[in-house]
This record gives C-alpha cells, sequence and structure tokens, in this order.
C-alpha cells in the first residue's frame, strides 16, 4: 500500500537573535486584528483543508526552533514582461511532474512541537509577521489579473521557446516550420465540401487532388482540428495518401507532413508511420534543408525518429563543408532536440563553432549551448571558453533564456571562467524578478556546481524564491535548497525561503517515488545548513522509500548514508525511522574501500601523515582514516594528553606500519606543480572526496570538480614567510611539545581531527568552506574533536620546501597552545 504523508505549515528554524527581532516586529504591529486569506497553491486549489500531521523541524543542538503559524507569506513583485519573446525567459528540462491525478498535500496552520523553554514565549497563533502584513497591504482588486500574468511569465512551453533563435534570419524560414505563419483561414463550409468530396470519391484522387486536400483542412480554425482529425472522412483521406504514398512528390509529401504539424496529428498515427518510412527511404534523394525542415516537422509533432535522424546526420557528415550558418545552428537544434550525440560529428561541430563563432547572433550561441547540453555532447575547453569569452563581453545584451542555456553548458563542461560569472553577478541580479522559475534553479545550480559564490546572485534568488515557489517542480525545489546549502548561504529572509522550500518539497511528495533522487537532495542541502524537517527525514528513511531508492538509474546509497548518519549525531532527539544496520556496514565498507585506494595515498595526505609519524613517535601516534565515512573524506586523528605530550591509541597499526611505507607516492616536481597550480590543460582530477553528489539528472555533474581557474587566487599564499615556519630544530634534536599546560578541565586530553584540505572544499577563488565540510567540521566538533587544518593553500606549496620547514609547520598545527585552552 502506498504510503501517502500529508504535511502542514512548518515551524521556522531560526537563531536566538532571529526571535528578538521577530518579537519586536510583532510588538509594533500587535494591534493590528486584520484577516488575510490565505492564497492557495495553483495545485491544491479544490482540495481545501483536510486532516494533516505535523512536520516537525528538529532542534539540532544550539538551535531553536520559532513557531509562526503563516509560515511564510507569498510576497508578489509586480509581474515585469519582456519586451519581445528573443529576451524570453529561461526554461528548465521536461517537467516532471506526475498530473492532476496525484493526491495533492494541504497545509493546515496548527501548532507545531518547540522547546519546552521558548514554548511560553511563541507569537499568539493569530498574530502575523510584519512582512505578512505588508505585503497582505499591497494585495488589490487587480491581484486576479496580475496572478494571471505572473504564470503566464511562469510558463514554459518546452517545444517554441528553444526555437526561438529561428526568428533571426530568414533563412530559418526554408529549414523550420513556423507555426506562427500566418494563414488563411478556411471556413467550415468549404472543410465540409472537401470532407464530402473524399467520401464521394472514395480514394480515387490524385496525388496532387490529396495533397491540396491536406493544405486546405489545415487551415480550418483551430478549434475545429481536434473534431477533424478524429473525423472518419478524414481518416479516409489519410488511407487514401498512405495507399499513394510513393507517388507524391517530395515537396507534397513535406506539404503533407506540415499539415499534419498544423492539424496536431497524434505522433502514433498511421500516416506518419507511412510517412517516416517514406522519408527515410528517400533522404539521399533530398536537399539538407528539405532534410532538415523534416525533422523540424518530427520535432513539432513531438515523434521520435531515431532512424530518419540516424540517415540525417550520415548525410550532414558527408556533406558537412558545404553546411551554411543556418543549417549547422539547425541542425545543432535537432540534435539537442533528438537527446543523442553522433560520435563521429563531435570535432566537426567544433570546428564549425570556431568558423562561424563572430557571425553567430546572441540566440544562437544559446541555442547551440542548448543543443549540446540536451544531447550531452562533451566539448574542449577551448572552444567553450571561446563561447565563454564571448558571452562575458556581450552579457548584457544577451536574453536571459540563452544565457541560462550558456551556463548550462558551462556546468556540464565544468569549465570555470571567471570573466563570465563575474559579469554574470553584475546583470543577472536585477532580471531575477522577470526570470521563470526553471531559468533561477539553472542558474543557481551553475554558482553551486562550480563553486561560485556571489552573494548578491544568491540573495536575489532568495527574495524571489518565495513568491514563485508553488511553481517549483520537485527537481526544482531540490537543485535550490541543494545549491544554497552546497555554498553554505543562509540569505537575509532565511526563514520565509527555507518555509517555502520545504512546504513545497512537502507538497510534491508524490513525485519522489517516482524521483527519489530529489527528496535526498534537498534534505542533504538542509543538513548542510543544519536544517532536519523530521517527517520528511522520516519519510526518507522509511524502508519502502530505500527500496524505491534501489530502483533509480543513480547510487542513492551513499547519499542515504550521509543523511541517515547526519541525523543520528545532530539530532539525538529524533525518533523517526532509520537505515538498518547492515545497510550501514554495507555501505561503510564500500566507502573505506575506495578511500584506501583514492584517498589515503594521495601525495599531500601521505606526507602528513609520514612527517607526523617522524614528529609525535611513530604509526601508533596516528592515524590516516575515516572518522565519520559519511562525509567522504579523510583525517589525520591525533590525540594529546592535558600537558601537550602525544598519546598512542593506533596500536593496530604498528603491524601495518611496513606495508603503509610501501604505499609511498613520490612527490616529482611534475607532481607538485599540478597539486599547487594545477595541470596545465586545467583538467583536475574528479575529487571523490569532494561533497555529497548531487542527484538528479545532472547528479554526475554537479558534484564534479570545479577547474584550476583559483590558482591565481589561492596557490601561491604560502605562509612560508611566517616566522613560525622558519624555526629550524636545534641541531641533533627533535622537535619538542611545548610546556604542559594547567587546565582544569578535560583531564583525559583532547582528540584532534587534522584537515588536510584542498581547493575542491572550498568555495572557487575564496576561502569559503562549502556546505558538507562545514557539516563534517562542525560533526567532528560535536563529537568532541577539535579540528585543525592544514589548509591547502599553506600546504601544498609546503611539499615542495625542506624536511624541517614542514615538520616546524605541523609542530606549530599540533601543539598550538590554543587547541588545548579550546577543549579546555
Amino acid at each position: 500500500m502506498a504510503t501517502v504523508l500529508i504535511c502542514r505549515r512548518f515551524p521556522r528554524l531560526s537563531r536566538v537573535t532571529t526571535f528578538s527581532t521577530t518579537a519586536k516586529c510583532k510588538a509594533e504591529s500587535g494591534s493590528s486584528k486584520s484577516k488575510q486569506k490565505k492564497e492557495e497553491n495553483p495545485e491544491t486549489a479544490n482540495t481545501r483543508t483536510e486532516s494533516a500531521a505535523t512536520i516537525q523541524l528538529l532542534n539540532p543542538l544550539d538551535y531553536r526552533v520559532l513557531y509562526n503559524p503563516s509560515a511564510y507569506a507569498k510576497s508578489r513583485a509586480a509581474s515585469q514582461q519582456h519586451a519581445a519573446r528573443n529576451s524570453g525567459h529561461a526554461l528548465g528540462d521536461t517537467s516532471t511532474s506526475p498530473g492532476a491525478a496525484q493526491v495533492q498535500h494541504t497545509f493546515g496552520t496548527t501548532s507545531s512541537q518547540a522547546l519546552p523553554p521558548l514554548r511560553n514565549a511563541l507569537p499568539k497563533p493569530k498574530s502575523k509577521p510584519l512582512l505578512e502584513q505588508t505585503i497582505s497591504a499591497r494585495l488589490s482588486a487587480a491581484q486576479t489579473k496580475e496572478e494571471a500574468e505572473e504564470e503566464k511569465t511562469e510558463t514554459h512551453d518546452s517545444k517554441e521557446d528553444p526555437r526561438v533563435f529561428q526568428k533571426g534570419r530568414p533563412e530559418y524560414r526554408s529549414l523550420s516550420y513556423d507555426r506562427f505563419e500566418p494563414i488563411e483561414t478556411l471556413s467550415l463550409e468549404e472543410g465540409d465540401s472537401i470532407l464530402h468530396s473524399v467520401a464521394v470519391c472514395k480514394g480515387s484522387q490524385s496525388p496532387g487532388t490529396i495533397t491540396d486536400y491536406f493544405r486546405k483542412l489545415s487551415r480550418l480554425p483551430a478549434e475545429q482540428h481536434a473534431a477533424l482529425v478524429s473525423e472518419p472522412r478524414f481518416n479516409a483521406l489519410c488511407r487514401c495518401a498512405v495507399k499513394n504514398m510513393g507517388s507524391f512528390s517530395t515537396s507534397d509529401l513535406i506539404d503533407i507532413l506540415k499539415a499534419c504539424v498544423r492539424l496536431v496529428v497524434p505522433p502514433t498515427h498511421p500516416l506518419l508511420n507511412a510517412c517516416e518510412d517514406e522519408f527515410c527511404r528517400r533522404v539521399w534523394d533530398m536537399n539538407l534543408d528539405q532534410l532538415l525542415l523534416v525533422a523540424d516537422c518530427w520535432r513539432c509533432l513531438e515523434r521520435s525518429v531515431p532512424s530518419y535522424l540516424s540517415i540525417l546526420f550520415s548525410y550532414a557528415n558527408m556533406h558537412w563543408k558545404d553546411l551554411a550558418l543556418p543549417q549547422f545552428v539547425q541542425l545543432v537544434y535537432i540534435i539537442g532536440e533528438g537527446r543523442r550525440s553522433p560520435a563521429d560529428l563531435t570535432q566537426k561541430v567544433e570546428s564549425m563553432i570556431l568558423k562561424y563563432l563572430d557571425s553567430f547572433t546572441l540566440e544562437e550561441v544559446g541555442a547551440i549551448c542548448l543543443g549540446l547540453f540536451k544531447s550531452l555532447s562533451g566539448i574542449s575547453d577551448h572552444v567553450m571558453r571561446k563561447i565563454a569569452d564571448r558571452v562575458s563581453l556581450q552579457m548584457e545584451d544577451m536574453s536571459t533564456y540563452a544565457l541560462v542555456n550558456v551556463l548550462k553548458m558551462l556546468r556540464y563542461a565544468r569549465m570555470d571562467h571567471l570573466p563570465l560569472l563575474k559579469e554574470l553577478g553584475k546583470v543577472i541580479p536585477a532580471r531575477i524578478p522577470t526570470i521563470n522559475i526553471q531559468g533561477i534553479m539553472h542558474i543557481t545550480l551553475t554558482c553551486s556546481s562550480l563553486h561560485y559564490f556571489d552573494e548578491g546572485v544568491m540573495a536575489a534568488v532568495a527574495m524571489s524564491l518565495p513568491s514563485k515557489v508553488t511553481y517549483c517542480r520537485s527537481k526544482d525545489a531540490a537543485k535550490f535548497l541543494w545549491s544554497f546549502g552546497c555554498l553554505d548561504y543562509e540569505p537575509p529572509n532565511e526563514e520565509e525561503f527555507y518555509s517555502s522550500l520545504i512546504e513545497q518539497m512537502c507538497r510534491k511528495l508524490h513525485e519522489f517515488g517516482k524521483f527519489p533522487e530529489h527528496l535526498l537532495t534537498g534534505l542533504l542541502g538542509l543538513a548542510f545548513v543544519k536544517r532536519f524537517p523530521e517527517e520528511l527525514i522520516d519519510y526518507a528513511l522509511r524502508d519502502e522509500f530505500v527500496q524505491k531508492t534501489r530502483g533509480s538509474k543513480y547510487e542513492l546509497k551513499k547519499d542515504l548514508f550521509t543523511l541517515g548518519k547526519s541525523v543520528e549525531i545532530e539530532c539525538p532527539s529524533y525518533q523517526g525511522s532509520r537505515l538498518p544496520p547492515q545497510l550501514y556496514q554495507e555501505i561503510t565498507e564500500m566507502v573505506l574501500s575506495f578511500a584506501e585506494q583514492e584517498i589515503y595515498v594521495r601525495p599531500e595526505i601521505v606526507e602528513a601523515t609520514s612527517l607526523l609519524e617522524s614528529m609525535l613517535g611513530g604509526p601508533e601516534y596516528v592515524k590516516s582514516h575515516m572518522i565519520l565515512p559519511h562525509t567522504r573524506s579523510s583525517d589525520l586523528e591525533v590525540h594529546l594528553a592535558m600537558d601537550g605530550h602525544p598519546i598512542p591509541f593506533n596500536l593496530k597499526d604498528r603491524i601495518a606500519d611496513k606495508k603503509l611505507k610501501d604505499i609511498g607516492v613520490s612527490l616529482t616536481d611534475d607532481l607538485m606543480t599540478q597539486l599547487i597550480k594545477g595541470r596545465s590543460n586545467s583538467q583536475f582530477p574528479v575529487e571523490v572526496e569532494n561533497e555529497a553528489r548531487t542527484p538528479g539528472q545532472e547528479r554526475g555533474e554537479e558534484a564534479r570538480t570545479p577547474r584550476a581557474g583559483d590558482r591565481a587566487a589561492l596557490s601561491g599564499g604560502a605562509l612560508i614567510a611566517d616566522a613560525r615556519l622558519q624555526v629550524e630544530p636545534k641541531s641533533g634534536h627533535g622537535l619538542e611539545a611545548p610546556p604542559p599546560l594547567t587546565l582544569n578541565r578535560q583531564p583525559r586530553g583532547v582528540k584532534l581531527a587534522i584537515q588536510v584540505s584542498n581547493r575542491n572544499h572550498y568555495c572557487y577563488c575564496s576561502k569559503r568552506l562549502l556546505g558538507l565540510h562545514c557539516l563534517k567540521r562542525r560533526q567532528l566538533q560535536q563529537l568532541g574533536y577539535v579540528v585543525v587544518e592544514l589548509p591547502f593553500w599553506e600546504w601544498f606549496p609546503l611539499l615542495k620546501r625542506t624536511h624541517s620547514e614542514k615538520l616546524s609547520y605541523l609542530h606549530y598545527k599540533v601543539f598550538n597552545p590554543a587547541l588545548l585552552s579550546r577543549a579546555g
């Protein structure tokens, strides 16, 4: 029996400082007794109220729970429309909503559970926050019209939006079908006369007459098309056309296909089956314009024609040098819509992009990037950078739709292009309110995937999103939560922002059975910023949901592992479902096995381990392992007594010491250059310990390593000049621990969790730690560890320095008196 979770509005998870601000707002607005009718979610408008269960946000340790009965007020900025389609709204991928027949969820307003110390201080249920009152005052009789305009703005036409580039050149008229082409409407009487002739003649019409009938009937008013297609006499005309298929000229056959597009003939109609077979037979007798036009018609009919496309691509491969610019762009569009990339065309596509790059319109640049992205076509760094170079110089003149398509490809190519990203921060924040929700999602996801933090962009997204949140698919809501969590950013309106997204996740609960990766994506993003909605977590850790994850095309075990263990550590009061111990054991073994082969043997970790063993007295004083396997990165564990002396604890590794030494990696000059500055071709190896992999259609790409663009900003700043690093040990003597410290607490000493970080733990070109690593360090501290970091901008350059310099650095890091003071 399917499990349905019906959710109500969430209380807000807030710090104490936020509570005092809210209390102040309440005091200022407490005299207002006006009631505001709740805005209904378009998807739940007919459901009204139902019995509802409470969603409780877990209170992890030092956080406080605030209850606000309205949860969030849907703000509505004045809807701004683009002047022309060329400034079109960005799109996402095909909608994942299962449809109107799904169970809908509504949210009540009764109080959720809160911590006893705060219960008496909670706002009364009837009070409304200042933000809600302000927005309520702005709503007027024109609201219905405004909502209609906003819905129009949010509507994405997946068939027409990608075709905007075709309006930029007259040459596309012969390469594509234009459904907006003006035609003279046929009267109903004339249409009925044609159908009467079909019935009388009983299939004796000539091919020319049949073609003329199709042309004329397709000019009937649009509201008559559905009735015509189901009309028996029209079906008789279709049978007549099938019978004469081989007798039509190519131009007549194309006209019949165009008539089918205009009449919206079902893609599985027998007439279309016959047309496809006939076009496949005629490909080599047609010219490229005709071939591209036919392919475009198939796209408009939403009919999958892999055989035809395969022949088309072979034809294009043979006539590649003859392709004009519009033909090339239309071909890339067809490749993208067909969701397949011909391997033998990859290099030719790149050469053609370079040939025409300066001649493309900006919409054509966007169309090419979208085609490559949809077909999962690889592209070289050189070509992608050339595209990004042009876009960064002309971004203000580019439509948002085309820009978002470039960002998709930039994300897919894992390309850091600082000029483009900086220009994005200047151009896009002001546009955010006019972009549809899927476009905003792709902008946000690009920033998080490339680990690029721009507060202006992220704040603009956060302020705009609550009023648009009901247009989010489950995928959109999940990606927003992931992106903000990945960048460890909590915006100024964090409570409204997170409340609205959590509610939308609950509304879309019925979609997670089909797309389980989206629920885990969202919950991990929330966990990064220390937010744990209890009922959603309980749902995600149930056996039924775990079984659904096994049917996903993505590997979701590690995501379940990270979520489950994080809840155990950060939410001790959690009483809901948990993953079975055997699953934990299975995933732990898998993660540790991979770590032994790929992580522990990294040069920077091997060198740090060896030097610490030498400095502290042997392998029993250091353990290179994953203290928290669910965080997917390694630690060097060291124990110190309160007098500052190291404590042996890793006794079993003494036996394996010889084996470990045999695994060492030679630190060649070339390898060190790669570690410090990145590879010369900017292609970093993927860092598997980087971050919890993002589920979704782009799960593989989103956890990939950004390219080496941050080298100039971070790799050159080694702290060699620091006086601490110039300390040389006295001749013949090892480094000594500092004098004993007298502390009253923690008599058993302190456990150090030493982090050998790399650039993939941080935002691009900054020292801002990513969400997963914030989560890891937070949890290490909650388990009693003192976190010590060897930041890559210090440690990697030191790897090329002398043995004594490295020892001096590690000595300072490990025996820093401040560590023992903090532990005390």
